[in-house]
C-alpha cells in the first residue's frame, strides 16, 4: 500500500550533496520533492510544480534566495519558504523574513530539524488557511478564538504570558526551541534579555500542563504523560509521547 503524500516541496541548494539528502528525508518523512540547483532554475520549477512549501537556499550561483522570493512573491505564488542559510547573522533572518519567507535553519543542520521546522509551518499556514482554531498536541488543545487551554479534557488557566509561551512551543511541536528564540519571540527581547525567565516559566507551564491528573477505568488515580521536554544545554520543545494516539 502506497504511503500517501503529505506535502509537495521544492529544495533549492547548488550543493548536490545537500539536495540528496534533504531529498531522501523528506522523501522517507511522505513529501513529494522537486528539485533546483539555482535560482533561475528554481524560479521555473516553483511556477511549474507550485508547491506547499520551499526548502531555499539563500547563497546561490546566480541569484540569490531573498531573490528568488522577491519574485515568486510578485507571480502570487504565496507557498512558504524555509531559508536555508550558512551565515547565523541578525540582519540575514530579518531580510529573509521581511521579502515573505517564514523561517530559517542555519547551516550545518540536522535533517530532523529541517522536517520538523517544515511541518510546523505547513501545520500553521493550513490553519490559516483551513481557519481551524484548534492546535493539538496529543490531548492538549489551544482554542484560539478563545483562548481556552485543555488537557485530557480539563480547562488550564493560563497568564497571557504563559498562553503565548505555550503556544510558541505548540507551533514548533517536535523542535527544540532555545532560551534566546523563546525570549525573542514571547519577551520580544533582542537576544539580551535574562534567560532565567525562560526557566521559570517553563517550570510554571509544566506544572499546569503536565501536573493534570484524572482517574481512569479501574477508579485509580493518575498523571498525565509529559509534553513539555528540556534538552539540557540547548532548549525545550514539546511532542506528543510516542504512546499517545497520532504519536
Amino acid at each position: 500500500m502506497s504511503k500517501s503524500i503529505e506535502a509537495s516541496i521544492v529544495v533549492v541548494d547548488d550543493e548536490p550533496s545537500i539536495r540528496e539528502l534533504l531529498v531522501a528525508s523528506l522523501h522517507f518523512s511522505g513529501f513529494e520533492v522537486n528539485t533546483a540547483a539555482s535560482g533561475s532554475e528554481a524560479i521555473e520549477v516553483i511556477e511549474k510544480c507550485n508547491p506547499d512549501l520551499i526548502v531555499l537556499d539563500v547563497m546561490l550561483p546566480d541569484i540569490d534566495g531573498f531573490t528568488v522570493t522577491r519574485r515568486i512573491r510578485q507571480e502570487g505564488i504565496d507557498a512558504p519558504v524555509l531559508f536555508l542559510t550558512a551565515r547565523d547573522d541578525t540582519q540575514d533572518k530579518v531580510m529573509g523574513l521581511t521579502v515573505g519567507g517564514d523561517d530559517y535553519v542555519t547551516k550545518p543542520f540536522s535533517l530532523e530539524e529541517v522536517v520538523a521546522r517544515i511541518r510546523a509551518i505547513l501545520r500553521r499556514t493550513r490553519e490559516q488557511t483551513e481557519d481551524d482554531p484548534i492546535i493539538r498536541v496529543a490531548d492538549l488543545e489551544i482554542n484560539e478564538d478563545s483562548h481556552d487551554v485543555t488537557r485530557h479534557g480539563q480547562v488550564i488557566e493560563l497568564s497571557p504570558t504563559e498562553y503565548k509561551l505555550l503556544r510558541y512551543l505548540m507551533d514548533n511541536e517536535g523542535r527544540v526551541l532555545s532560551k534566546a528564540q523563546i525570549l525573542d519571540h514571547v519577551w520580544q527581547y533582542d537576544w539580551g534579555g535574562d534567560a532565567a525567565i525562560v526557566e521559570s516559566y517553563i517550570s510554571y507551564l509544566r506544572k499546569k500542563v503536565d501536573g493534570i491528573k484524572y482517574t481512569d477505568e479501574d477508579g485509580e488515580e493518575r498523571k498525565v504523560d509529559p509534553l513539555i521536554q528540556t534538552k539540557r544545554g540547548i532548549g525545550y520543545m514539546i511532542r506528543a509521547p510516542k504512546s499517545a494516539p497520532g504519536a
